[in-house]
Parts: C-alpha cells; sequence; structure tokens
C-alpha cells in the first residue's frame, strides 16, 4: 500500500514537472493530421506505446481535469501533442484520467524514464515521455 501511495505521489509531483518548459511561439508549431487513439483497456493503452517502440509498464493512475484556458506552460504541452496529432486541445475544460508507466527499454545516462498517456473518453489525447529527475529529458512518445 506504501508503494502505491508512494508512486502516485511521485506521479502527481512528476506529472507538475511536465509542464514546466519553455515556451515557444505556438504560431510556429505545425499541427499534424488527428489521429484517434483508442485507449480504453490496459492493452490498448500499452499497445499505443509499442507501437513507437517503447516497452512500459503502468506504474500509476489519477484523474485529473483538462483546463478550459491553457496557460502558457499547458500551450507548450499542447503543442506537443499538436505535433504528434493528438487531441489534446479538443477536450479543454473535460475530465481525463493520466497513465504513468515506467519505460523499460530507453534509460539515457542511467536516468528512469517514464511515460504518461493522458486519456478522455477512452481516447487518448496526450502522451509525452520524461526522466523521473523532474523532467531534464522530454520526449514526444512518436
Amino acid at each position: 500500500m506504501k508503494k502505491v501511495l508512494f508512486l502516485l505521489a511521485s506521479a502527481a509531483v512528476l506529472t507538475a514537472a511536465i509542464f514546466i518548459v519553455p515556451a515557444r511561439n505556438s504560431e510556429n508549431s505545425s499541427i499534424s493530421e488527428r489521429v484517434h487513439v483508442a485507449a480504453a483497456t490496459v492493452s490498448e493503452r500499452i499497445d499505443y506505446f509499442a507501437s513507437h517502440g517503447w516497452e512500459v509498464e503502468e506504474i500509476a493512475g489519477k484523474d485529473v481535469s483538462i483546463p478550459q484556458e491553457f496557460s502558457d506552460v499547458y500551450e507548450e504541452y499542447a503543442s506537443i501533442q499538436d505535433k504528434q496529432g493528438l487531441p489534446l486541445r479538443e477536450y479543454a475544460g473535460k475530465n481525463a484520467r493520466l497513465y504513468v508507466y515506467e519505460v523499460k527499454n530507453y534509460s539515457p545516462e542511467n536516468r528512469k524514464m517514464l511515460a504518461e498517456l493522458l486519456v478522455c473518453d477512452n481516447t487518448a489525447v496526450a502522451s509525452m515521455v520524461y526522466s523521473e529527475d523532474g523532467g531534464s529529458v522530454r520526449l514526444a512518445v512518436s
């Protein structure tokens, strides 16, 4: 039980760390064609990462709210999703579930890597891979 609570608390801290990225001019960001990624089941979520070459193991999940209006920092996160073709902007103001995974097949400089998948209405709306150390390494999933 303590391990689960620790993992959920860690996921919350790490999720917050993701959003601490320098803002870029979103006008220069290209928006990829939107993709629909089914994410209702554990298998679908793990298959999403596997389709991009990531081996992951789920370690936490929590309910979150996607802001109605994006701050500059959240706008940066949304820009990454635009480039991946994920529809985060379409789900502004909705409740979602954030799943956090440990990446098993990638560890730059021996850093533990985590992956996240934000799911709303059984659809993946955002994803990212980042280092557990507060996100000093951040990568798009695709």
